[in-house]
């Protein structure tokens, strides 16, 4: 059996078993559109309550949504060099896992389901359906693809994105981010999620003592002493906290998922918020 199938079935069996209870999609609560916010009355519900516009206005207001037909889940995987890494295993793979559950619970949910994969100036598409076959070739591309020596040209993916993207949706992006990305401009349009996949050796390295790594996008070689790592985890660190600032800034949801974690768990536990 191809490592795309397993990951299917495996998706599959998670996602339509009664563990997941009787909404059978992870994206429970995100196919609603707001449609209007007027003053709290008698008998209204009040867990649909503003509190930010009622401590404004001191008085209570409520937030009214109607309900979509429909939602339309985009997976956009960014397969560059770094993702050609793990301890645990492989970024590449676990972006594979992620895209399948995507993918998966789009159907079970009778969803549209597309996806895309980016690295350089090129890239894969694959149209909107409501076909397992069509997940499934997205995951093999996934895992088909060759990153080594590729890193990514940003505005072309921005570009593309809003090229094609035309109908509003549910866009995860699932990268290491080690490429920031102005992601402003879709999330304007569109629901974004980003999909930070990183393994725990990239944020804290064991000290190597004298060695040689290799650039995965560039394939340049350093040579050095490596015992002393506290200014690299520092650097990480940083990043991290300038890239969350940005996501936070325009309004775009994000999660963490580690190669040794187990991504359903995580998606199901953020998607429960």
């Amino acid at each position: 059996m191809s490592r795309a199938k397993e990951l299917i079935l495996k998706a599959k069996k998670s996602i339509f078993s009664d563990k997941i209870g009787n909404n059978p999609s992870i994206f429970k609560g995100e196919g609603y559109d707001f449609v209007e916010l007027r003053e709290y009355q008698l008998g209204d519900d009040i867990r649909k309550i503003d509190w930010n516009i009622t401590a404004k206005l001191h008085q209570p207001y409520i937030k009214l949504f109607q309900e979509e037909r429909e939602l339309n889940i985009v997976a956009v995987s960014i397969l560059t060099g770094s993702t050609y890494f793990g301890s645990q295993r492989f970024k590449q793979d676990l972006i594979a896992e992620i895209v399948s559950i995507l993918g998966v619970s789009a159907i079970r949910n009778m969803d549209m389901f597309s996806s895309f994969i980016f690295a350089d100036d090129i890239f894969h598409y694959f149209r909107p359906s409501k076909s397992i076959h069509a997940v499934q070739k997205g995951v093999e591309s996934v895992i088909q693809f060759n990153p080594l020596n590729r890193s990514l040209d940003r505005e072309f993916l921005i570009r593309t994105l809003l090229q094609k993207v035309k109908r509003k949706s549910l866009i995860f992006i699932i990268s290491d981010f080690y490429h920031p990305l102005e992601l402003k401009y879709l999330a304007k349009r569109n629901e974004v999620v980003a999909i930070v996949v990183r393994d725990q050796i990239e944020e804290f390295p064991p000290k190597f003592g004298f060695a040689t790594l290799i650039d995965s996008e560039s394939g340049k070689r350093v040579d050095g002493n490596f015992s002393y790592n506290q200014t690299y985890i520092q650097n990480i660190q940083k990043h991290d906290r300038e890239l969350f600032q940005n996501f936070r800034k325009f309004g775009i949801r994000y999660l963490k998922i580690y190669t040794h974690q187990t991504p359903l768990r995580e998606l199901k536990k953020f998607f429960s918020y």
